[in-house]
């Protein structure tokens, strides 16, 4: 299988060339994607929540609504008639679960048949079932705080930013990390202290892995080399870059990208296996491109402005953005000329995606 020259040219792949649509898929590609998903994604260990059948035939519905009144106290019902029955819609779109229809509908149905006289009575409104009339009743009981309401946003944004799920006790412990990003000729590296200091950045070439065998021997090899250069550090973040084609011959680029993921996270995640947890999380390409307002669209445009400008900052500013050793920046000031011409994205990204990592994942959960 070969690929194009102006890819193995140019080294880096751009993320979103568009809507990657079905074609054959090569030999042995179901064997590599069940181990990328065994290495890569963590198992839920959360207790399944059992849902207990509900008939809503007539007869039934009667049943489930005198069993309603039952789970809630007396006052409790006052309390959640008094919000049902005096509450606009504005105000009732304050709980959750009663934003959009639902909220319109309580109105209208109150409007139509006078005040709910019990729990029961809300069962008629469109949209609401025994499970829902539930739900709704304890949203109203226990509202969520404005405290909360910003966790779980924070939460949320959290979950679509790195992979697997980690605990937020676990990012604030953290001291430091390895940011590493691969493209089809390099992998670059990155190690910075939560203090946002540049403790060692580097990249290094494997040209062997793209050639048209993909052989897993080559791929250890290579891979296990580079590791073996790289610094211990608390987490090792990869990028997640998860392109797309509509072009069926740039798929080899896409297999590289998986496989060299899937390695890289077996061959790191050295304490997995002692204490449960992932050492090797991905990070989304794209949340760090927005970050540093390189996107434009859904395409991620070129880091390498903005990593020149961190390095005039180190020197320029008493308190820069990020901190490049004295004794190293005259060296990574060099390096970085010397990949200015080739624009070498892997190197910016690394150290854009370490710097991203901090201030969206771990800085923000301190507060």
């Amino acid at each position: 299988m070969n690929v194009p020259s102006l890819l193995l040219a140019g080294g880096r792949v751009p993320a979103i060339l568009g809507r990657w649509r079905c074609f054959p898929v090569p030999l042995g590609f179901s064997l590599f994607q069940g181990l990328h998903n065994s290495c890569c994604r963590k198992k839920s260990t959360a207790p399944k929540k059992i849902i207990p059948h509900v008939d809503f035939s007539d007869e039934n519905a009667k049943e489930s609504g005198k069993a309603l009144d039952k789970l809630f106290s007396s006052e409790q019902q006052a309390s959640i008639l008094h919000v049902l029955n005096t509450a606009s819609n504005k105000e009732l779109e304050a709980f959750t679960l009663l934003r959009g229809k639902k909220s319109l509908s309580i109105v209208e149905h109150r409007e139509k048949f006078g005040p709910f006289q019990n729990l029961e009575s809300l069962m008629n409104v469109p949209l609401f079932q025994y499970k829902t009339t539930i739900q709704v009743c304890n949203s109203i009981l226990n509202p969520e705080t404005g405290g909360k309401k910003r966790k779980l946003q924070e939460n949320r944004l959290l979950r679509k930013l790195i992979k697997p799920e980690i605990g937020r006790e676990r990012l604030k412990a953290i001291n430091s990390i390895v940011s590493i990003v691969s493209g089809t000729r390099r992998i670059a590296w990155a190690h910075l202290d939560r203090k946002l200091a540049v403790l060692d950045w580097q990249q290094t070439e494997y040209c062997r892995l793209m050639k048209g065998t993909y052989l897993s021997s080559v791929y250890l090899e290579e891979i296990s080399s580079v590791i073996s250069k790289m610094p211990k550090a608390d987490f090792y973040v990869l990028e997640k870059t998860g392109p797309s084609f509509q072009n069926s011959s740039l798929f080899p680029v896409l297999l590289h990208f998986h496989i060299t993921e899937a390695m890289l996270c077996a061959l790191l995640n050295t304490t997995f296996t002692q204490d449960g947890h992932h050492q090797v999380l991905s990070m989304n390409r794209n949340a760090v491109g927005r970050h540093f307002e390189l996107m434009i669209g859904d395409t991620r445009t070129s880091g390498k402005e903005v990593v020149k400008q961190l390095l005039s900052e180190s020197v320029l500013k008493e308190e820069p953005r990020v901190f490049f050793p004295l004794d190293k920046i005259v060296h990574y000031r060099q390096m970085f000329s010397s990949t200015e011409q080739y624009r070498v994205e892997e190197l910016y990204d690394s150290l854009l995606q370490a710097i991203a990592f901090y201030e969206l994942a771990v800085f923000n959960t301190e507060s």
